[in-house]
């Protein structure tokens, strides 16, 4: 390090190339005048935390020994687990026991990681299937999940402890790198330590988990949210947990998300060369990255396409004694295919990789059964999309298959349309706010500062392979849509081969302060990611000691009212909200007249249309409505004297939302 047998002249381009990425960074920042949008205030809330965290570290290492990223590992995790609830955590426990031990029939011993998630894709497909029946209870999981454990009790003991021996060794060989990526690790985690507020998973994502406990099954409905039957693997393996608990438990299974990606890092950089402190320095920088942080806030399928990418990544470069590598890879593929449809095409380019790779060990029979095994193992939504909808990918290319529950022409988002062209990467990174529901630097400055490397790395037949199919993972889903969360899982995959190149052409002491460099810069606009950590989030949620209910007054008023209705009038009859479209919770009950219900966003703008309020009356009774939520500056006149002409009646105002019951809704005594 550097790379002693180059010639001088290759030796300083190269070094030059990298720089110049760091060049063209720094140019960016002066030139739109980053430290306009620096969120310091977060960023030093950030520090304030990570300090807390080391010095209970620091007690905790005076009490029991060990080493930093042990005792850093232990704090970050129980803080979590305080915040976030010990329930939750004990059934995402279960949950990935009971896939490791499945998994591991596939992938013989020592492949904790892709034991574990190839038992989740089982677990996924399985329940995905039978989502319409009424099975789905925790006296049904939680015996299932148990008697998979204990049969297979020697292998998942097997797994864990080359899990726990993978991580002293690697502790052990840079134990300095790895407290500090621990440090980092923690730091991202705090995005899961916030309750679930995102958007999306307020309006659609909580609609499975919670049809799931409340009802035992899931109703492939698509009236009242045309996304009811889109790719559900996500949803169904948050509800798995969540039916156990009796509670979300989104918090930990997201971490374990994160857990897979670092470790599936580590591995990809054994693989290619790395050494031991810059595998850590590849999960560092991954850490860092502000979208890592924003996507543990919420419910959206590239936490999860992040690891199961790189599993995949990681199943393609190991060329050691791995049991039915060909099942284990239909199963992740099944899985990316399941999460979202845009993960699956972003994933293409590893297939072709891995054909070639072991294209010596391909015959046609095995081949025959991965591809029946995609098609079992991931069919259930988009089977189910076709017999219910008549479109599989509702309500995708509606244009084609023309459902009559969407509009017939092909789902498009306009936001997005910015522009694909070669200057992608400057734009994702310093005006990210055009390509993201955040502020600029949102995205991180790897795509940029890194971007000499990025270009070496195309060249260096160690990380080429890698790096094309990173590079094509980010390209292909912006093509059609320039979204910049689509980039992230590609993004991730990248950085080994980044680190690849660094590590051949840098002096230790200049790539160590390139790369904490960066590290640092991307942590100081991590907040930028997502509205929910520009707030303060993470801050505000230790605060209140994981008080939900403070925090949903504040930002979500529709999720403390649902809790309400739930508690006072459970059996009344459908929720109509008004304000945000927050309905998903309702499990069943709940109605929009937002764009994810056409045939009520149509009825909603007609009534809104009639000043005497006569048409909301009809529409109230005609839905059997039996409780209302609307914002305060949302109640029209129109609204206002439909609700009048019903002899509603306000029963309950939170933040700017108000709860209005119909009078056939007849109240339930409450307790004294």
């Amino acid at each position: 390090m550097p790379d002693p047998a180059a010639p001088r002249a290759r030796l300083l381009t190269a070094q030059a190339t990298i720089w110049a990425g760091v060049a063209a960074c720094v140019s960016g920042l002066a030139l739109h005048r980053f430290w306009q949008v620096l969120p310091g205030g977060r960023f030093a809330e950030s520090l304030a935390i990570a300090t807390i965290v080391s010095l209970v570290a620091w007690s905790l290492r005076r009490w029991r020994g060990g080493a930093w990223a042990d005792a850093l590992a232990a704090v970050w995790l129980l803080m979590l687990v305080a915040l976030t609830g010990v329930l939750p955590a004990l059934a995402v426990a279960a949950l990935v026991g009971a896939a490791i031990s499945v998994g591991s029939l596939l992938t013989g011993p020592a492949r904790p990681l892709l034991a574990c998630l190839a038992g989740l894709a089982l677990i996924a497909a399985l329940v995905g299937w039978t989502l319409p029946l009424p099975l789905h209870r925790w006296w049904v999981y939680l015996p299932l999940l148990l008697l998979t454990i204990i049969w297979r009790r020697r292998a998942l003991h097997e797994q864990l402890q080359c899990g726990i021996a993978g991580w002293l060794d690697a502790v052990r060989s840079a134990p300095r790198a790895a407290a500090w990526t621990v440090l980092a690790l923690g730091l991202a985690s705090t995005g899961a330590w916030l309750p679930t507020m995102q958007h999306d998973d307020l309006a659609y994502h909580l609609g499975l988990p919670w049809q799931l406990m409340l009802h035992g099954r899931y109703a492939l409905d698509p009236a009242h949210q045309v996304w009811a039957l889109a790719p559900w693997a996500g949803d169904v393996l948050q509800a798995v947990p969540q039916v156990l608990a009796h509670a979300e438990a989104r918090s930990a299974l997201n971490l374990v998300w994160l857990i897979a990606s670092a470790a599936g890092l580590c591995q990809i950089g054994a693989h290619i060369g790395l050494r031991p402190a810059l595998r850590w320095a590849t999960v560092a920088l991954f850490a860092s990255l502000p979208m890592t942080a924003g996507l543990l806030s919420g419910m959206q399928t590239e936490t999860p396409a992040t690891a199961v990418t790189i599993a995949l990544a990681l199943l393609v470069l190991d060329k050691g004694e791995v049991r039915r590598r060909l099942w284990i890879g239909a199963l992740l593929f099944v899985l990316l295919c399941s999460l979202k449809l845009m993960h699956g095409l972003a994933a293409l380019p590893l297939l072709a990789w891995a054909g070639w790779r072991h294209r010596d060990r391909l015959a046609i029979k095995p081949l025959a059964g991965a591809a029946l095994l995609v098609l079992m193992a991931g069919g259930s939504s988009f089977i189910y999309a076709w017999l219910v909808a008549g479109n599989p990918v509702l309500p995708l290319f509606n244009g084609m298959f023309q459902s009559p529950y969407f509009a017939a022409l092909n789902f498009d988002d306009g936001r997005w349309h910015a522009g694909f062209s070669p200057g992608l990467p400057w734009n994702l990174t310093f005006n990210t706010a055009r390509y993201l529901e955040g502020w600029n630097g949102g995205m991180g400055f790897v795509l940029v500062a890194l971007a000499g490397a990025w270009l070496l790395a195309l060249f260096d037949k160690r990380a080429r392979g890698l790096t094309i199919c990173a590079s094509l993972a980010m390209v292909l889903p912006l093509v059609a849509l320039q979204y910049g969360r689509y980039v992230h899982p590609g993004m991730v995959l990248l950085l080994p081969a980044l680190l690849l190149a660094i590590q051949r052409w840098l002096p230790l002491r200049a790539a160590t302060c390139l790369i904490v460099a960066t590290c640092l810069l991307n942590l100081a606009f991590q907040a930028n990611s997502h509205w929910l950590l520009h707030v303060g989030g993470a801050k505000r949620s230790l605060a209140t000691l994981g008080n939900d209910e403070a925090l949903f007054t504040r930002y979500a008023p529709e999720r403390v009212i649902a809790a309400a209705i739930r508690e006072r009038a459970p059996d009344s009859g459908a929720v109509l909200v008004l304000s945000n479209p927050y309905y998903a919770e309702f499990a069943g009950r709940g109605r929009t007249i937002s764009w994810y219900a056409p045939d009520m966003q149509a009825q909603g703008d007609a009534a809104d249309a009639d000043a005497t309020g006569a048409a909301w009356a009809q529409l109230l009774g005609r839905s059997r409505i039996g409780e209302l939520i609307v914002s305060t500056d949302g109640l029209t006149a129109a609204r206002r004297a439909g609700l009048e002409r019903t002899g509603a009646r306000l029963e309950l105002t939170v933040g700017d939302a108000q709860w209005w019951r119909m009078p056939a809704a007849s109240p339930r005594p409450q307790s004294p």
